[in-house]
């Protein structure tokens, strides 16, 4: 086969066969498909488009251009995925809630992206986390602790590490058919019985709207479960961050809070939705009643302990956390300039001031500092008077505090009235 008779086809609308994506995908993975080769393939598919049928071939191809896991365990693999969002830290929470509810979650988790926090830059904030264990490592972890958040090897779908930076050049990003295939080929490699899909919508989203998160979750479940793995979403709002904090360091924190039954709330909530959906799937029954009696239980606070002490970290971590987490040298309460009502919060704008602090990457090279961030930020509905704090800054310097705080105010809108509150779930496709 030639990739450019294949390209060429696609130009003009003639999709290309399973057995030519195949070929495409491994010469991705293999080097035999140039750069540019692939960049003309990823504006064909934006421009044209792919039928389910060709999108399912296409992530099919992208999954099995490497390695693809398989396990011989006495209970369901499940996994959990996000969209991406700001104060999202679900991962933390659920993936040792499974656990302790009797199934297994090996999950292969992504960096910080744009605006939007990443699950491995939060845990590389708890000192010796290793998020890089060797294959072996990571099958002994998920069957002695039963979860294990880490990154995707080198050879787990290597095709799709060469489109995403391909696409990320070319303006391809957006296509629905190629973020599919992104997701979805890495998550099937990692041999999952069941999945469940967190699709955020609103202003700390990437998907803005309920119509743009309703389209892309709808594909990922149609070639998800066309692909052979039970998948459902929940589409989840986004309009606020889903916890007061920012911040790799500051959201374990919250993490720890709720994982030990001393914090309640949005992100525990979120957690419980997205496990029932995802037990449900896997058939298991009574899944709220079992999610909730592992924190009540502490079942799952020593399931994320294990896990973090099996993987490099300090073996009294959940003990005593706050010991062993980061904390910055300028700490500032950021003041309203006026009374009012929060009506708005640009969720994409904090999330993009905890990068200027140093919390995420402009660049690949860019080195993560754990500890800064932003706590205490205020919620949708609140009244606040002038001069009342409506976050916390956890800045390295002083003028990095200064530049969070102007973007803080002009993040959060006072100007009222208060919006209606929205369910932390808005939809569910299946």
């Amino acid at each position: 086969m030639d990739a450019r008779a294949i390209n060429a086809a696609l130009r003009k609308g003639e999709e290309p066969s399973p057995a030519e994506l195949s070929w495409f995908a491994h010469g991705l993975a293999d080097g035999r498909v140039s750069s540019a080769q692939a960049g003309a393939f990823a504006m064909g598919v934006c421009l044209r488009g792919l039928s389910e049928a060709g999108r399912v071939a296409l992530t099919l191809a992208m999954r099995d251009s490497g390695h693809v896991l398989e396990w011989d365990l006495d209970a369901p693999v499940v996994d959990k995925h996000s969209t991406g969002g700001v104060g999202d830290c679900v991962s933390l929470v659920l993936a040792p809630m499974l656990a302790a509810c009797g199934v297994y979650n090996p999950m292969i988790s992504g960096r910080g992206l744009g605006h939007t926090g990443g699950t491995l830059d939060k845990l590389e904030a708890i000192p010796g986390y290793s998020v890089t264990p060797d294959e072996a490592r990571f099958r002994q972890v998920v069957k002695e602790a039963g979860c294990a958040i880490v990154s995707a090897s080198a050879n787990i779908a290597p095709a799709d590490k060469r489109l995403y930076a391909v696409r990320d050049v070319t303006g391809t990003v957006e296509s629905l058919d190629l973020i599919t295939a992104s997701i979805l080929s890495k998550k099937l490699a990692a041999g999952l019985q069941s999945l469940v899909l967190d699709v955020k919508t609103g202003s700390g989203a990437f998907m803005k709207t309920p119509e743009e998160a309703r389209a892309l979750a709808a594909s990922l479940v149609s070639t998800a479960n066309a692909a052979g793995c039970p998948t459902s979403a929940l589409i989840t709002d986004m309009s606020q961050p889903l916890v007061p904090a920012l911040g790799n360091a500051l959201e374990v924190d919250l993490c720890l809070q709720v994982l030990t039954g001393a914090l309640k709330g949005p992100l525990l909530e979120l957690s419980v939705d997205l496990g029932v959906e995802l037990l449900k799937t896997a058939g298991i029954e009574d899944g709220e009643a079992k999610l909730r009696d592992s924190i009540s239980s502490g079942a799952a606070a020593e399931r994320f302990g294990k896990m973090v002490y099996a993987l490099g970290g300090p073996l009294s971590f959940v003990e005593d956390w706050k010991r062993f987490l980061p904390e910055t040298p300028v700490i500032r309460e950021v003041t309203a300039d006026r009374a009012g009502v929060v009506s708005a919060i640009d969720g994409e704008q904090l999330g993009l001031a905890v990068v200027d602090l140093g919390g995420g990457r402009r660049i690949e090279t860019d080195q993560v500092n754990p500890a800064v961030g932003l706590t205490d930020v205020v919620r949708l509905g609140e009244k606040v008077t002038k001069n009342q704090p409506i976050a916390v800054v956890h800045a390295a310097r002083e003028e990095q505090a200064d530049a969070a705080a102007a973007a803080i105010r002009a993040a959060i809108s006072l100007d009222g009235p208060a919006p209606d509150p929205l369910p932390l779930t808005l939809e569910r496709i299946a």
